[in-house]
């Protein structure tokens, strides 16, 4: 099975090239996952319910599906990734409240100490446990993401890694990497008895009170949970007392987000948030 797994084809920045990366605009069934995936780890962040426009680390955010879940659950990020061709994509779709950095996630991150309120990664480490140049050694390079990675987060902050481990070794790798680097924490696991919805997630912590490990999802949470999964996010938003997205309590909440960034925003009028003919 290791033939099918993307990171045994090519390196990351040759694999994701422009017809790669066209369909993480294109393919529905593609970013619907990678929306739960994001939206989920999102969650397992455990930010504070009054942590709107908190400022989140993205690695490997590839073509900002995952920026895109963060600014919708307002938040701000960056994003950092190693292929161009990705980060063309996420800059088309014009995201509001994120910016992107063309960075090599296995040579550390540059960003100053305390910076982040937390950080996400979708489907991007275990592409760290690869030596794809002759310089490349994976435990020295998941120490230099792990030690950078620490010091940018804010003491009390979480990461959050969505991952496809390819054996338990990989699993050990990163996980004792991470420790050594000085975070606490472990795995949970979605599904785990699901062989196409298993998710795996490791989940880091920096210090302070918030240290319990969540429990994963099992199958009695596609049926009771409120939390986001598939097309429940929407409505947990609702829950947390957030205005329905494209609503016009939503829209002007938007515009008012924007006048206190400085930018320059039209106006409110009776028009405002009002379907114009045709649209849908």
């Amino acid at each position: 099975m290791s033939h099918r797994r993307p990171e045994h084809k090519a390196p990351p920045e040759i694999f994701y090239d422009d017809t790669e990366a066209k369909k993480y605009a294109s393919n529905s069934r593609m970013i619907e996952i990678q929306s739960e995936m994001s939206a989920r780890a999102i969650e397992l962040l455990a930010l504070p319910d009054d942590a709107e426009g908190s400022l989140i680390l993205d690695l490997g955010c590839g073509s900002g599906l995952s920026g895109q879940v963060l600014e919708e659950q307002d938040h701000f990020w960056v994003g950092v990734d190693i292929s161009p061709a990705m980060l063309d994509v996420a800059i088309d779709r014009e995201l509001e409240s994120g910016d992107v950095l063309l960075n090599d996630l296995g040579e550390g991150l540059p960003f100053r100490a305390g910076m982040f309120d937390g950080a996400i990664s979708i489907s991007a480490l275990q592409w760290l446990c690869n030596a794809d140049r002759k310089t490349h050694n994976p435990v020295k390079r998941l120490q230099k993401l792990f030690s950078t990675l620490y010091a940018c987060l804010a003491r009390g902050s979480r990461a959050v890694f969505q991952f496809y481990p390819e054996n338990n070794d990989q699993v050990e790798m990163i996980t004792q990497q991470a420790m050594k680097s000085g975070f606490t924490g472990g795995l949970v696991i979605d599904y785990p008895n699901s062989t196409k919805a298993k998710k795996i997630f490791l989940v880091l912590f920096t210090g302070g009170n918030n240290n319990q490990l969540p429990k994963g999802l099992t199958a009695e949470h596609e049926q009771s949970s409120s939390v986001s999964y598939s097309g429940e996010r929407q409505r947990f938003k609702t829950l947390k007392g957030k205005s329905i997205k494209k609503s016009k309590d939503w829209i002007l909440q938007k515009k008012e987000r924007r006048r206190r960034q400085g930018k320059e925003v039209r106006p409110d009028s009776k028009y405002t948030a009002r379907r114009r003919c045709g649209k849908f």
